[in-house]
């Protein structure tokens, strides 16, 4: 399933990135990381993307996870059969205005009739993207709701872990790497005036061209404030 037919490279997570011909989904990486495979310029890539958030701005977060879960659960009562929900992204800045969860409601419904048990679907609605699965027929109606956002509970000065962390395992790998961190905080974590943060995300960045094979892996992190390249420096 290419997620670009379904508008995915304008979604809030993909939106400052370079094109792509192609996105699929692979599953997670890790527990709260997802795994694409997609395709630029005829060349295969890996793309990890993290959601995250700062701890102390959670209850945003939950609030907004609460609007959909809603529309689940009330869509959950028009449908017949298991199903799984799994939120991909969500602009939280703006839907928080103009979510309507009756509305998503009634799309969530309209897709998940026309399922049989195992194929995937895509929920679209504003800036909702999400897959739907059915998992067995039923003569009554559920659904599965689930989504992956990481609550960042370091200071702002330790962003450099996340990507310590997520890297470990690609650092020779002989395809290209993305990394894309996605943070959904009001008050971004990255600061270009954190002098202490940018001299560790250097550092970090730094080291993983010495150690990379054939790859230096591309790690992007995005906010409400829009997008950079840390290799480069870059503002997208």
């Amino acid at each position: 399933m290419n997620l670009i037919d379904y508008g995915f490279q304008k979604s809030n997570l993909f939106r400052h990135m370079p094109l792509f011909d192609d996105i699929s989904y692979s599953g997670h990486a890790q527990e709260k990381v997802r795994q694409y495979k997609a395709v630029r310029e005829d060349q295969s890539c890996t793309l990890l993307a993290l959601n995250f958030i700062r701890n102390d701005e959670k209850i945003l977060w939950d609030a907004v996870e609460d609007l959909v879960k809603r529309s689940t659960i009330n869509a959950a009562s028009g449908v017949r059969g298991v199903y799984n929900f799994d939120l991909l992204t969500i602009d939280i800045h703006n839907e928080v205005k103009t979510f309507r969860h009756s509305e998503l409601t009634a799309v969530i419904m309209n897709v998940a009739r026309a399922l049989a048990p195992e194929p995937v679907d895509v929920v679209k609605y504003a800036s909702v993207y999400a897959f739907i699965q059915k998992t067995v027929n039923a003569d009554w109606g559920k659904i599965n709701f689930k989504t992956s956002v990481d609550v960042f509970k370091d200071k702002p000065e330790y962003l450099d872990l996340i990507i310590k962390q997520l890297l470990k395992d690609y650092v020779f790998s002989h395809e290209p790497v993305i990394l894309l961190l996605n943070d959904i905080s009001q008050n971004p974590v990255f600061d270009p005036e954190n002098e202490i943060q940018q001299a560790r995300l250097k550092k970090v960045i730094a080291a993983l061209i010495p150690n990379s094979m054939e790859f230096i892996p591309e790690v992007y992190i995005q906010d409400k404030k829009g997008a950079r390249e840390l290799l480069s420096g870059i503002k997208l």
